[in-house]
């Protein structure tokens, strides 16, 4: 594989890398190492870098297939279903270092990417993230674009369709776009039993045979994007967009069987949501002398919608309810956020400071009572400052992060507030090109959710009930992770030990109160977790066939009132992918983990997929099936000593066949994009209307 040498110094033992663009780009503010010639992966100090083949990029029609085809061992990378995942949690994406989204990337020209950059220990700069991937794009010779993109189940309601352009006037660039997502009339069950324990110590169960049900989920998404880049200097960006679910709904049918003999009760549940998120971004970012930047993202969106959920009882050939309950929830949720930094860079050094503040204010409209309205407004300041240092083949990054929460209920004056700090700090050492050790240490606060501290009791049946708790308290998490990452003749990747601690979790708990079975929430005893992961890539056939993923054990233990529970499991995932002549065949399987969580075990879907794509000029032509082997499982097992429960939804998503096709037309020259090194993620809050 051959790179372009773009510029580089030799000074003392140290190595240092500068990048360069061309003049209507701005600075980048990344350290860097320079590389003439180089491996397929990079382990730097603080991420590892990947350099797309000839192969990867010819067989890729945008950003989020290019990924794809670089098969970084860590990453899940779904484009079908668009989804970017790693030890099935969440991956922010960036673009030359700016927050993005999924849909930008895939509106990204594959021969513009440069390089990948995966970064699975993000320090407090950026914000409270699990793991980031970046994508280093270089200027393209385009000056405008479309894209689209379609993809279509022959054999159920169940698509996706997306349409992006960019036309570019002197220094300016607009953006424009959509995005549908079709889910309707998806077949789907529920297996449910459950045993009660009531205070005398007799019990009750219940076993919910499944008589069927059915999934809507339709989502749709608008933007326009400006920006203006003077060259070195200046970036200004302002966004609108709108995203938000047009249909989404729940229906499950069922005939509960009782222990106790008495007749069965046919039961029909109901639950989902209906709104839309209009956002607003303005941004800006200044470079001034001697290395150093200001920038300052705001942001503001909008939650307009409502949450419901019915559950329904009755006996068999009757038409009056024996149970007979509604919860219908109107929101109108705003959020605003304002986040500044300041970074200067050194030769093998750099300082980051910077501070956040983010407010919602939360207007909850309860129809079920009369129309009765309740406010509640959260709150979060934090301030972090940091510092980077490399010498010699020793890398150390240290930094510490204040953070202030606060939470409000208008109509009862309940709420609480805490400061917490975040210290975080990273050693590397850099044995030489191919083994690298990496040692770290982060922290991180997670503020109680809308629904969690909800003072409104929900009704789930006939019985049981929820109320959210106003006492709770910002959970704090720690986290100490070893890595080794290694580059061998055709195999790559990293083994680790990650060990995790959250000394006062938000989790659930119920207790009886009468006739009533109560969940609420509680800041617990802690969650212990351990895990030990494998990560490798193999280059079985030079360019041509490529087999990477993750293998990963976990051992958790959970701590709370009147309870203390162990779990341990296997989980992760695998991808086999062909190139060759404008073909790519992939097969890929994963196993999600089963996670402890309070008293419940739980797992997300585990996924099988096969798809065949052919690029022909500005044409990408596919096909391929969903769940070619395998069950759709996805449900929770409760250990909780009053309700014992297991549950397990079934979707219709075997063998799902579908059709894609996608184009892209270029014309002209076009400047890069402006992307946000920062954001100040402003996300509405949502109520939620909960059902059994």
């Amino acid at each position: 594989m051959r790179y372009k040498l773009i510029f580089f110094f030799v000074s003392l033992h140290f190595i240092v890398f500068a990048q360069t663009e061309d003049n209507d780009s701005t600075i980048s503010m990344e350290l860097q190492e320079i590389v003439i010639q180089a491996p397929k992966v990079i382990h730097k100090a603080d991420m590892d870098v990947y350099h797309p083949s000839t192969s990867a990029v010819e067989n890729s029609k945008n950003g989020m297939q290019l990924l794809s085809n670089l098969m970084i061992p860590s990453l899940d990378v779904n484009d079908v279903m668009g989804s970017i995942t790693a030890g099935g949690q969440s991956v922010q994406v960036r673009i030359n270092g700016r927050v993005s989204s999924i849909e930008q990337v895939k509106n990204l020209l594959p021969e513009t990417i440069k390089r990948v950059e995966w970064i699975d220990n993000p320090s407090l700069r950026y914000g409270d993230v699990n793991y980031v991937v970046n994508f280093i794009v270089t200027n393209p010779t385009a000056g405008g674009s479309l894209m689209l993109e379609a993809r279509q189940v022959l054999n159920t309601n169940w698509g996706k369709y997306r349409a992006d352009s960019k036309f570019n006037i002197g220094k300016s660039q607009w953006s424009v776009g959509g995005q549908f997502k079709l889910t309707e009339d998806i077949s789907v069950h529920r297996d449910y039993n459950e045993t009660f324990t009531y205070p005398d110590g007799h019990t009750l169960t219940r076993i919910e045979k499944p008589l069927g049900g059915s999934l809507d989920n339709d989502q749709l998404g608008a933007w326009i994007n400006y920006s203006y880049i003077k060259p070195d200097t200046t970036v200004f960006y302002i966004g609108l967009q709108t995203n938000g679910n047009t249909s989404d709904k729940w229906i499950y049918k069922g005939l509960l069987s009782l222990s106790d003999e008495s007749e069965d009760i046919e039961l029909t549940t109901k639950h989902g949501s209906t709104g839309q998120t209009p956002s607003f971004s303005a941004y800006l970012e200044h470079h001034f002398p001697h290395k150093q930047a200001l920038v300052v993202d705001f942001g503001a969106s909008l939650f307009l919608g409502h949450s419901f959920s019915d559950y329904l009882e009755k006996l068999p050939d009757e038409t009056a309810y024996i149970t007979d309950i509604h919860t219908y929830i109107k929101d109108l949720n705003q959020s605003y956020g304002i986040e500044a930094d300041y970074i200067k860079n050194w030769g093998n050094s750099r300082f980051t400071a910077g501070t956040f503040y983010n407010a919602n204010l939360n207007r909850s409209e309860y129809k079920n009572l009369d129309g009765e309205i309740f406010h509640q407004r959260q709150d979060k300041l934090y301030f972090f400052g940091e510092y980077f240092q490399r010498i010699n083949k020793v890398t150390l990054t240290a930094g510490l992060g204040v953070q202030y929460n606060s939470y409000l209920f208008k109509e009862t004056d309940q709420g609480n507030h805490s400061w917490n700090l975040r210290p975080q700090a990273t050693f590397t050492y850099s044995l030489n090109q191919d083994h690298q050790f990496r040692l770290s240490f982060s922290s991180w606060q997670t503020n109680p959710s809308l629904a969690e501290t909800n003072i409104v009791p929900q009704q789930l049946d006939g019985f049981q009930w929820q109320i959210g708790s106003p006492d709770l308290k910002t959970s704090s998490s720690y986290n100490l992770t070893f890595r080794y990452s290694f580059n061998l003749p055709r195999v790559s990747g990293s083994f680790g030990v990650r060990g995790f601690s959250s000394p006062n979790a938000i989790t659930p708990y119920m207790y009886w109160d009468e006739n009533r079975l109560i969940t609420s929430f509680e800041n617990s005893e802690g969650l212990s977790n351990v895990s030990l992961w494998l990560s490798p890539q193999i280059e079985i056939v030079p360019d041509w066939f490529f087999v990477s993923g993750t293998i990963q054990y976990q051992a958790e233990r959970m701590k709370g009132t009147g309870y203390k529970l162990y779990n341990h499991n296997w989980n992760g995932n695998v991808t086999g992918r062909l190139m060759h002549w404008g073909f790519v065949l992939s097969a890929t399987y994963r196993k999600a983990p089963r996670e402890l969580w309070g008293e419940k075990i739980s797992w997300g879907e585990d996924i099988s997929m096969i798809d065949l794509s052919y690029n022909w000029k500005d044409w990408q032509f596919g096909a391929g099936i969903m769940m070619p082997f395998g069950k759709y499982d996805q449900g929770s097992i409760s250990y909780n000593k009053w309700n014992r429960n297991e549950q397990h939804l079934r979707l219709d998503m075997r063998r799902m066949f579908y059709l894609s096709i996608s184009y892209d037309l270029q014309w002209g020259r076009q400047k890069r994009g402006a992307y946000k090194l920062i954001d100040a993620n402003v996300n509405a809050d949502q109520s939620k209307a909960v059902g059994r």
